[in-house]
């Protein structure tokens, strides 16, 4: 399976919100209003990971000189820095049909690589407890139990650091 790496643009808004809805419940989902938002200000910092011309997977977040992922980060698109040094993940998605074949795993990597190449910190996400030995192996530390609330759901924070 030849996987092609992009960023999105408008024009992929659609997609990429009917993706987010098939990968996270309601309550966490991200709407099409959210993500032309998000995409309008910081659109090179969504990763799609694409087969046969649709949209398989993705990667995204702003970049923040904060420290850590709050929640207003979600709604706010004024948290963006484009200079900042902490790369921030919303979200690590592939459509059902495509998991357990190595997608989210290719994408992060992907990811992981932009953010070393555009000299950022690292990069820090929050995840639930079960996906803790997931992002451990790329390098993530599980810093403990998160501030954020999003979803009404127990997220765990998780740190990739370049340089101490």
């Amino acid at each position: 399976m030849e996987i092609k790496f992009r960023n999105v643009t408008l024009q992929d808004a659609k997609e990429v919100a009917e993706l987010e809805r098939k990968c996270f419940p309601e309550a966490e989902a991200a709407d099409y209003k959210s993500f032309v938002e998000r995409i309008g200000a910081y659109g090179s910092h969504f990763l799609a990971a694409e087969y046969e011309g649709k949209i398989i997977g993705l990667v995204d977040g702003l970049v923040t000189d904060e420290k850590d992922l709050v929640d207003e980060m979600y709604e706010d698109v004024a948290f963006h820095n484009e200079d900042g040094r902490w790369q921030m993940i919303f979200g690590v998605e592939t459509d059902p049909d495509f998991q357990k074949k190595g997608v989210a795993s290719k994408t992060l990597e992907r990811f992981i690589e932009i953010a070393k190449q555009e000299k950022r910190q690292g990069l820090v996400l929050t995840c639930k407890e079960k996906l803790i030995p997931f992002y451990e192996r790329f390098g993530f530390l599980n810093e403990g139990i998160s501030v954020s609330k999003h979803g009404n759901v127990s997220w765990y924070q998780m740190r990739l650091s370049f340089f101490l």
